[in-house]
């Protein structure tokens, strides 16, 4: 209860407005609370990855390129392999050096699901070094 002291006399009228200068304190918090969390949130956002305009890294004497091909088939080099057999003809190249470093590159309309299967079939192989290869765009492009 609030108090209001009239002009003509000593006594106390009773006040009742409501103070929402705190109301307001918390709604704003609030507001910027939402306003820096729900850009965090979407996830819905197309996304084209095929061209890079990055400075491409130094490639080893003799790369091993993985290669998914739109019909989701793969390829190691140039010799096409079934996934029942990738993982053995993938240490036969590399002479079972698990410190070779795996360039994978894949089609730009296959699924990224895909794409990360194969990666998993990789690194449960043992390679941990494994690079994706995209196309070098132009800058601004």
């Amino acid at each position: 209860m609030a108090g209001r002291i009239s002009e003509g006399s000593g006594d106390l009228d009773e006040n009742s407005e409501i103070n929402v200068t705190p109301f307001i304190d918390v709604m704003l918090v609030l507001l910027i609370i939402f306003m820096v969390a729900a850009p965090l949130a979407t996830v819905d956002m197309k996304v084209d990855l095929p061209q890079s305009v990055a400075q491409p890294t130094p490639r080893d004497d003799k790369p091993v390129f993985v290669t998914l091909k739109a019909d989701l088939s793969l390829a190691i080099g140039n010799e096409e392999t079934g996934r029942d057999v990738f993982v053995a003809e993938l240490e036969r190249i590399t002479n079972a050096n698990k410190e070779t470093r795996v360039l994978l590159r894949a089609d730009r309309l296959v699924d990224y699901g895909e794409l990360m299967a194969v990666m998993n079939l990789i690194q449960g192989a043992g390679y941990g070094k494994i690079a994706l290869v995209g196309l070098e765009a132009a800058p601004g492009r």
